[in-house]
């Protein structure tokens, strides 16, 4: 399973509008992502390589997951394979291998259930489509369930509500069990656990990267904003994916939530032992993983004393915050009455704006066309303030009071129904490029439609990986003339700021 060399120039696959491809076997099955290396699975508890008896280890874990979690053995045990997911998943439009159809992936673990853990599979293996769980099959897991990003559009499409990505989560635990962990995501979850944030990065650092931030826009507004770290008796958390303290686009977001909590008056704080809000342990699968890098967030707000805590924007963060931060760490009760859930930071400057406590010219923007990318784990796997649909509503209301033009893309490929940008659920690795630029294949040809139509200049998200895959990937698509944008970036810079 040797990850293939990463693709330094692809063609544009940009092509005619959302058609279904005739399937090509095996079109992406050389494509791997890279497997973590023994320190890494080690320092996680898990074996650093595949174990002699890995056939059994898997087997057994399996049976294990489907005793404890109620909902994986009903994904394995409904599907009917009506094909309804077909066509809804962005890697099999992409690469039209047929093992990306969303059905076709649930299978690789569903023939291998139904063969060890059913009466039919055992003795007539062949009536139910029944597997053994070999080698050829082992390589098919480790390769297709890591070309799924869990973006879960599949499931709302399944007249069942199968929802792939706990199949995936399933099997990529169960690999990383026998010692075929994902190097991307498990040196992550190894570096929160050792430092507190995905970069490894220690709070001398930490601190710098924000002092120099302070200077920049002193620089370039004139307003002492700060950007506090470990200030205890603060009144919120902020705790957001760490590529906002570096990366271009996601810093000038960053700035964003700055200036707008100056220009509010709120006494914020971030900390430098949970200054990531990404949890990759829900890529991973592993609960035990996802619990203690979440309980990480909760010891921070009862170290500082904090009445509130706010996620900035990151996908993933914001469905495990919003989804299961009480299941996994237990309720918010220390925090201030009214705020005793985490808040996102839309939710917060929505909010603001609504009562009159900051001021937006969408004139500060002029000139910009701007659409918007609905992320899959905002959009699918949490809501957004006091209403059902406020992860739809929020950051447009956002983003129209803050530029001149918004534009939406066509209404099956945003809100619920988004496709996923293709780089989400740990994909986003250098080895994994021609499946991150043909899983961007439906976002992209949304996109090109209304910058022929409408000559949209930016693309706003409020998601980190959404961010960095979409500013990497589109250029691929000819549209290196989008402008790939954090929200609160273009919120930062329609604020009038004091």
């Amino acid at each position: 399973m040797n990850a293939r060399q990463p693709t330094t120039s692809l063609p544009p696959v940009v092509g005619a509008y959302r058609v279904i491809p005739l399937i090509q076997e095996g079109a992406s099955a050389s494509v791997h992502s890279a497997v973590a290396g023994a320190e890494i699975q080690e320092s996680l508890g898990l074996p650093g390589a595949l174990v002699e008896n890995w056939h059994d280890k898997a087997i057994e874990r399996l049976g294990q997951l489907v005793k404890q979690r109620r909902g994986l053995r009903v994904f394995l045990d409904t599907c009917t394979r009506c094909g309804a997911c077909t066509d809804k998943c962005h890697y099999f439009l992409g690469t039209h291998d047929p093992k990306n159809m969303p059905v076709a992936r649930q299978d690789l673990m569903r023939s291998v259930y139904r063969r060890y853990f059913t009466v039919v599979g055992r003795y007539l293996p062949w009536l139910v489509g029944a597997r053994d769980l070999d080698e050829s099959m082992l390589d098919d897991w480790y390769t297709y369930f890591h070309q799924c990003s869990e973006c879960r559009r599949c499931t709302v499409y399944c007249p069942k509500g199968i929802d792939t990505s706990e199949v995936t989560m399933a099997g990529r635990e169960i690999l990383a069990s026998i010692g075929l962990g994902q190097q991307y995501s498990q040196e992550i979850i190894s570096k929160v656990r050792r430092v507190g944030n995905n970069l490894g990065m220690k709070p001398r650092a930490l601190a710098d990267v924000l002092e120099n931030l302070e200077e920049d826009i002193l620089d370039e507004t004139g307003v002492a904003v700060r950007l506090p770290l470990d200030d205890e008796g603060a009144d919120m958390l902020v705790v957001t994916p760490s590529a906002d303290f570096f990366a271009e686009p996601h810093v000038d977001g960053l700035i964003g939530y700055a200036k707008v909590l100056h220009q509010a008056g709120i006494r914020w704080t971030f900390s430098s032992t949970a200054a990531e809000a990404a949890n990759f342990a829900l890529f991973s699968g592993h609960h035990g993983h996802l619990r203690e890098l979440a309980m990480r967030i909760r010891l921070a707000a009862m170290d500082l004393s904090v009445s509130r805590i706010t996620i900035g924007e990151c996908g993933h963060a914001w469905r495990v915050a919003y989804s299961f931060l009480d299941t996994l760490v237990g309720p918010l009760d220390f925090l201030q009455p009214g705020h005793t859930r985490a808040e996102h930071i839309c939710e917060v400057t929505h909010q603001l704006w609504c009562s009159g406590v900051i001021t937006l010219d969408p004139q500060r923007n002029a000139g910009k066309v701007v659409s918007f990318h609905d992320s899959c784990n905002v959009a699918r796997g949490a809501s957004m303030g006091d209403r059902p649909d406020g992860q739809f509503t929020i950051p447009r209301a956002l983003l129209a009071a803050s530029v001149p033009r918004v534009v939406e893309m066509s209404a099956d490929t945003t809100r619920q129904k988004t496709f996923c940008c293709g780089g989400g659920g740990g994909v986003l690795t250098d080895e994994m490029m021609e499946v991150r630029i043909k899983g961007a294949l439906p976002r992209a040809q949304a996109l090109q439609a209304v910058v022929r139509s409408d000559q949209v200049t930016h693309l706003a998200t409020i998601c980190a990986i959404c961010k960095t895959q979409l500013s990497t990937v589109l250029p691929q698509h000819d549209l290196a003339g989008v402008q790939v944008t954090s929200l609160h970036h273009l919120v930062g810079d329609a604020l009038l700021l004091s």
